[in-house]
């Protein structure tokens, strides 16, 4: 049978699709890329906030749709299944079976009664580690962790993938190796926490200690890691990023606010004073460090002059990427308790002005690379061939900027090369070979 998927939400998410996809393939399953040709169409959804529900909701409802063609079974598995199966089942009775993050184990079972194989097979799927890598060939994320023991008042995570559960040193280089293998030179280490790592089980973060492992894979060239909580960003990683020429001199650093009465009420574990002392020690320590962030704003209780605290430390930090959200009251949440829930408008406008800044704060940021000699990965060209559309260190794909080079000599997809920054052009920089 011929099968297509679909994967919604995080690069977390992403890593279980590439799961399902290579369970499939292993099963004799013919993969395909559009649904009309898909006897069995497999949605992963995220639930994490309105939006993300929104658009999980409505591709079910458009992918349903097929099951008046070509489409036998509609399998809907993820984060919304994990948060809403009942109502689901309820709502959308054509979808053919659900499937909550939390029955993965017996994921395949459930599927292979669907179709009738009577096979029932079971499946570890926290130890299944082949992957149908669907990032292109450049790169490939490894998720060292699953699940968050954060416990933030916003966030509905812990509820729906449970407490933090790392994964071995052991299992992850093997994963690792078996990708360098596969000629991905670049990978970028994921989880809710990733600077948590090892915590749960190993009674204290091992995060570096995983870098320095990863680093002795000789076919690996570049390793990324996100979703670095500030107030568990040690001596010990900073010094292993700094001294480890294959570790992007990047970090992903979600703050969310600087306001010490927001981030005691969001139950974040830093503060303004600690937050600023954080990102003074890595651009001294790391001085081409690129730093990227996360804020939220609207959250309940987040006053006028709370919100100019954040704008204004965001004047001052002038951090080199920067994502902003506006706080979505979640259902189950601590924090959907609490009063003085801000206005929709003023949360658009306060989201407004956030980025606008950021805006003149990238350009100016970006303004400064002129000149500097930049070490690029090819990831592909454009339509009118003009110039490759390339990466540095300062990049995470589909996340960040790009730099386009222009197209002077002869290369293919996923070589390296060195450019001469000689433009800016909106979140991006031009470039020539050097």
């Amino acid at each position: 049978m011929k099968v297509g998927f679909i994967s919604l939400g995080c690069n977390k998410n992403l890593v279980d699709t590439e799961k399902v996809i290579a369970l499939f393939k292993e099963h004799n399953y013919k993969i395909v890329n559009n649904a009309e040709d898909a006897e069995i169409i497999l949605i992963n959804t995220c639930g994490f906030i309105n939006s993300a529900k929104e658009e999980a909701i409505n591709t079910i409802l458009e992918m349903a749709q097929y099951k008046n063609k070509n489409c036998k079974y509609l399998i809907v598995i993820g984060c919304l299944v994990e948060r809403y199966k009942e109502e689901l089942e309820k709502a959308i009775p054509e979808v053919d079976l659900y499937i909550k993050y939390k029955e993965y184990n017996t994921l395949w079972e459930k599927i292979e009664n669907l179709v009738n194989t009577n096979k029932n097979e079971s499946i570890n799927f926290e130890e299944y580690t082949n992957r149908i890598i669907t990032t292109g060939s450049n790169y490939a994320y490894i998720k060292i962790a699953d699940g968050c023991s954060n416990c933030c008042t916003y966030c509905a995570i812990p509820k729906i993938r449970g407490v933090q559960k790392s994964r071995t040193i052991e299992s992850i280089i093997k994963e690792a190796e078996k990708i360098a293998n596969d000629g991905y030179e670049e990978i970028i280490l994921t989880a809710q926490d990733t600077t948590k790592y090892g915590q749960d089980i190993y009674s204290q973060p091992k995060l570096a200690q995983l870098l320095q492992e990863i680093c002795k894979i000789d076919k690996i060239k570049w390793i990324r890691i996100l979703y670095s909580y500030p107030e568990t960003i040690t001596e010990d990683l900073i010094k292993v990023v700094k001294e480890n020429t294959k570790i992007c001199h990047y970090f992903d650093i979600p703050i969310q606010h600087i306001s010490d009465s927001v981030l005691k009420r969001m139950n974040r574990k830093s503060n303004g004073e600690s937050i600023r002392n954080l990102i003074q020690k890595l651009r001294k320590e790391i001085p081409d460090i690129i730093l990227r962030t996360t804020v939220m704003v609207g959250f309940p209780g987040e006053t006028k002059e709370d919100f100019e605290q954040l704008y204004e430390f965001l004047k001052e930090a002038k951090f080199d990427k920067l994502g902003a959200f506006m706080y979505s009251k979640e259902e189950g949440t601590a924090a959907e308790k609490l009063n003085n829930q801000v206005h929709s408008s003023t949360k658009k406008s306060r989201y407004n002005k956030i980025m606008k800044l950021q805006q003149e704060i990238s350009k100016e940021n970006l303004q400064r690379k002129i000149g500097t000699i930049q070490k690029v990965r090819i990831d592909g060209i454009t339509k009118n061939k003009k110039f490759y559309i390339t990466r540095s260190y300062m990049d995470t794909p589909e996340i960040d900027g790009i730099i386009y080079v222009k197209n002077t000599q002869k290369l293919k997809l996923g070589d390296w090369a060195n450019c001469k920054i000689i433009n800016v052009e909106n979140y991006d920089l031009i470039g020539i070979f050097y």
